[in-house]
C-alpha cells in the first residue's frame, strides 16, 4: 500500500504513523522506542500550560526532548489564550516541531480550568486558543479532538472547520465521543467525514490494534495519517509491523523475550535517575506493560508490582533474564 507522506506546515513526515498522546505513558524513553521501532513522530504527554509557564519542575520535565525523537509534537492543554502562547513559544524554544492543542482530555484537571473537551464545547474559545497559539510560535499548530460530547452532539465538524480557519495545520480525531470514553468501538466513518470537511491533513486515532487496523483506517477513511494510542504501551514494536506492511515488506518477528527484557530494563535506568526521574508506582506503571508474553512472566510482573526501590524492580528483571538465558543455552 503505498502512502503519501504526512505533510504539517513544512514538514514531510514518512511513515505517516504517530504515538497518540497518553497521559503518563508518552514520556520520552517511550517516545524513544516508539521511533526506534518504526514510527513516523511522536506526541508528548499532555503538558498543562499554566504550569509550564510558571515554570513547574515537573512539567518541565514533560518537555525533554531528545534530538533521536524528532518529528516530536507537544501537545499543550489550557483555556486562556494568552497563557497557551506564552507555552507555546516555551514549547517551541524547547525542540518542538509542532504544536498541539488537546481538545479531548476529560481529566478532571483539565476539565476543572476548562481545557480539554470542556474547551471543545465552546467552540469559539477554542478557535481564540489556537489562533493565540498560532501567533505565538512559528511551528505548524495543530488540534486533537473527540467526535462531540454525546451521539447526540456530534459537533466535530463544525469545530474543526473553526480551528482551522484560525490556523490549524491538521487536526486530529479520536472516533468516539467524550460520553464514551474508551468503549464501545470508534466510528472510522467520522474520520472519513472530517476529511471530507476541511482542506488540511487529518489524522485518525481510535481502535488501531495492528498493522491490518492501521492500514484499513487509511483506506476507508482517506486520512493523511494515523495515531496509535494504548495498543502500543508496552508494544512499540508494533510501528515496526505497521511500517513494514506499509513498505510491502514482510511482518517482523516478535520480540523476543531477550528484547522485552532488555527494554525494560532501560526503561527503569531512563525513568529512575536524573532530570527524567519517576516516582516508583509510575515506573512501575510503565514498565509492567512490557513484561508480558514470556514462559514463566506471571512471578515477575508480581515481583515488579511489589518491590519496594527501584533497585528491587531491576533485580526482578536481571534475575528472570538470568534464567531465561540459562534455558536458552540449557
Amino acid at each position: 500500500m503505498t502512502v503519501p507522506a504526512l505533510r504539517l506546515g513544512g514538514l514531510r513526515i514518512s511513515p505517516p504513523i504517530g504515538l497518540a498522546p497518553m497521559a503518563g505513558f508518552t514520556t520520552l524513553p517511550m517516545r524513544l522506542m516508539a521511533r526506534r521501532a518504526g514510527a513516523g513522530f511522536v506526541y508528548t504527554e499532555m503538558v498543562p500550560a499554566e504550569a509550564l509557564v510558571r515554570g513547574c519542575p515537573i512539567v518541565r520535565r514533560r518537555l525533554a526532548i531528545s534530538p533521536r525523537e524528532h518529528p516530536v509534537i507537544v501537545q499543550l492543554y489550557g483555556a486562556d489564550p494568552s497563557v497557551l502562547a506564552d507555552a507555546a513559544a516555551i514549547a517551541e524554544d524547547a525542540g518542538a516541531d509542532v504544536v498541539d492543542l488537546n481538545l479531548g482530555c476529560v481529566a478532571p484537571e483539565a476539565l476543572r480550568c476548562g481545557a480539554g473537551a470542556a474547551l471543545a464545547a465552546q467552540p469559539v474559545a477554542a478557535a481564540a486558543c489556537v489562533a493565540a497559539i498560532a501567533s505565538a510560535t512559528r511551528r505548524p499548530v495543530t488540534a486533537k479532538l473527540r467526535a462531540g460530547t454525546s451521539p447526540a452532539n456530534r459537533s466535530y465538524l463544525d469545530l474543526a472547520k473553526r480551528l482551522v480557519n484560525a490556523g490549524a495545520s491538521a487536526v486530529a480525531l479520536h472516533a468516539r465521543t467524550v460520553a464514551q470514553g474508551f468503549r464501545g468501538r470508534a466510528d472510522w466513518r467520522l474520520i472519513a467525514d472530517l476529511v471530507e470537511a476541511v482542506q488540511v491533513p487529518v489524522l485518525g486515532n481510535g481502535d488501531v490494534r495492528s498493522a491490518d487496523d492501521a492500514l484499513a483506517m487509511l483506506a476507508t477513511t482517506g486520512c493523511a495519517g494515523v495515531l496509535v494510542g494504548r495498543a502500543a504501551i508496552g508494544n512499540p514494536w508494533l510501528f515496526g509491523g505497521i511500517t513494514a506492511r506499509l513498505q510491502g515488506c514482510s511482518m517482523p518477528a516478535a520480540p523476543s523475550p531477550g528484547e522485552r527484557l532488555a527494554a525494560a530494563l532501560w526503561l527503569i535506568g531512563m525513568l529512575s535517575s536524573g532530570p527524567l526521574a519517576y516516582d516508583l508506582p509510575a515506573l512501575q506503571r510503565q514498565v509492567l506493560p512490557l513484561l508480558r508474553e514470556m514462559p514463566g512472566i506471571k512471578k515477575l510482573r508480581e515481583a515488579v508490582a511489589a518491590a519496594r526501590c527501584v533497585e528491587e524492580m531491576r533485580q526482578a528483571v536481571m534475575t528472570y533474564w538470568a534464567s531465561v538465558r540459562q534455558e536458552a543455552g540449557a
